[in-house]
């Protein structure tokens, strides 16, 4: 024997559309009959669409990232746009990543161009050297009140 229940399919009708990502439809009564939402669900802002075209905002000028200052304007951009809300995390951490690769790959492409001109890596050495053969610096200086 099949439990029956109390309700007619005209009460599904009158409740919200919404379901929650586990899968459960909300309960409250519909108050938009165009969309099917309730007061809760009908005020949500609708979803930003992920393909939203932010070149103007993030590119005004820059057409190549031929240098860490301009994948530095682009991330102080992309950090504008995301405490906005008009770019999710998610996406920024993408765009994050990209910036970090043509970063290394900027850096990759400057050693080969060094490499291909023969150059011999120049090393700077700033400190001086210590004085080793000096005896005057060898020696203890006598300190007062200390025999000798």
């Amino acid at each position: 024997m099949k439990h029956q229940t109390n309700h007619p399919s005209s009460c599904n009708a009158s409740r919200c559309r919404y379901y929650t990502v586990s899968g459960r439809r909300c309960r409250l009564p519909v108050l938009d009959t165009r969309s099917g939402l309730c007061f809760r669900h009908a005020s949500l802002p609708p979803a930003q669409s992920g393909s939203e075209d932010l070149s103007t905002e993030l590119l005004p000028q820059l057409s190549e990232f031929e240098s860490a200052a301009d994948v530095k304007q682009f991330l102080a951009r992309l950090l504008v746009l995301v405490t906005k809300g008009r770019v999710t995390p998610r996406r920024a951490s993408v765009l994050a990543y990209i910036t970090n690769q043509l970063l290394h790959s900027h850096s990759a492409f400057c050693r080969e161009n060094r490499e291909q001109d023969d150059q011999p890596q120049q090393i700077v050495i700033d400190l001086p050297r210590p004085k080793r053969d000096d005896p005057l610096q060898n020696e203890l200086p006598d300190r007062p009140g200390q025999p000798s």
